[in-house]
């Protein structure tokens, strides 16, 4: 519920100030017409009282009851009646109190002369407020509602990125036992130490549950691990290759961000071939960008496309697009035999602090637009053998 303006400590001030400047003038004004000044400033002052405390009955019920649109026309009548009260209130208090006979002036024939002007200035001082009063809570209603929104599409966007974040470790685990199903009969000292790394891994991936900003250098660590793994899976025929600037390392980006690119390269790099195979990783600032590029190799005569959950290059589109609102973040591209899969972190949110949510992250991007969620949702030019 939105508060009343008069709660406010510097509008009750100007309220305040406004009545006082217009009970001095009407002192000034009565005083014109030959009432005394004692007369008048009594007159002006439990007038514009009475008035004043009308105009604050109205604004402060108007918190609980705001007329709408159809209904506008309430406001005149209730102008015009408070209006009518305060005149009659006026007139059966300051009549009996102020009549004298000795005054130059007769006071009861006075107001009885004056009361349809008493009248329409009380009108015009209570409906001002009155609309006055309109706008202030139409526009808290409308912060309070952009407010519910904001919050609606913040928490729904929480719960999508903790949704895809929570869908990693099932995926990664899934491709895993199946390929420890694999080494168990042929290779079973290979198999018990891929259950170990595997053990390690996903412990490592608890720890990080509730980091969803975590610094370059921890994430190629964990990186690291994941491809220890799979090295266990595929012997020699895979190996890596890491380069990355220093002054990359202390920038943050979200949490398991790389595994899914990584291991979108592993299948297509490894599967349609015997060879050995390297993936590099480099990782470069530029241009205000944390830049990081996944290589893997592919022979487009052998590599085929593959029924697979449709989950890893998608769903780091979809998480870049929730942090960010920008669906150019990451690309890939084919140059020779080569297949470059890039992500760009922008450097100002790469630098946020520890434990720093997404939430902070995407800030200065709620404003975005529900279309433009939804035109994120597919990957942008991905090369058709590469998405998992």
């Amino acid at each position: 519920m939105a508060k009343s303006p008069l709660s406010s400590g510097k509008v009750l001030l100007i309220f305040v100030s406004w009545w006082a400047i217009w009970a001095l003038l009407q002192t000034s004004l009565l005083t014109s017409f030959g009432l005394s000044t004692t007369v008048a400033l009594s007159d002006s002052c439990f007038s514009n009282t009475v008035t004043a405390l009308c105009c604050g009955f109205v604004s402060n019920n108007m918190q609980y009851y705001l007329p709408n649109k159809e209904r506008y026309w309430y406001i005149l009548l209730i102008s015009l009646g408070l209006g009518t009260l305060s005149t009659v209130i006026c007139k059966a208090a300051l009549v009996p109190l102020l009549h004298s006979k000795d005054d130059a002036v007769d006071y009861a024939l006075f107001f009885s002369r004056s009361w349809t002007v008493r009248l329409d200035v009380a009108f015009l001082q209570i409906g001002c407020m009155s609309i006055l009063s309109v706008l202030w809570y139409t526009a808290a209603e409308e912060r309070e509602n952009r407010q519910r929104r904001t919050d609606a599409e913040r928490l729904a966007k929480e719960a999508e990125l903790f949704k895809l974040r929570q869908q990693l470790a099932p995926h990664f685990l899934f491709n895993s036992l199946n390929s420890i199903s694999a080494l168990i009969g042929s290779r079973p000292e290979q198999a018990r130490k891929m259950i170990q790394q595997l053990s390690d891994f996903l412990r490592g991936n608890l720890r990080k549950e509730d980091q969803q900003w975590v610094q370059l250098s921890e994430e190629l660590q964990y990186l690291e691990l994941y491809l220890e793994i799979e090295k266990v899976r595929f012997g020699h025929r895979l190996s890596t290759e890491l380069d990355y600037a220093p002054e990359c390392l202390d920038h943050r980006l979200p949490s398991m961000l790389l595994q899914p690119i990584v291991e979108n390269a592993i299948k297509f790099g490894l599967y349609d071939t015997t060879e050995s195979v390297t993936i590099s990783i480099r990782a470069r600032l530029a241009d205000g960008y944390i830049r990081i590029e996944v290589i893997n190799p592919f022979d487009p005569e052998t590599s085929r496309p593959k029924k697979g959950t449709g989950f890893g290059l998608t769903s780091i589109q979809r998480r870049l697009y929730l942090l960010f609102a920008r669906p150019d973040l990451l690309e890939t591209r084919v140059e020779e035999n080569l297949f470059i899969t890039t992500v760009r972190i922008p450097a100002s949110t790469a630098g946020l602090p520890a434990g720093a949510s997404a939430k902070e992250g995407a800030s200065a991007k709620e404003g975005a637009s529900a279309q433009e969620g939804d035109s994120a949702k597919a990957v942008g030019p991905t090369n058709p053998i590469q998405t998992p």
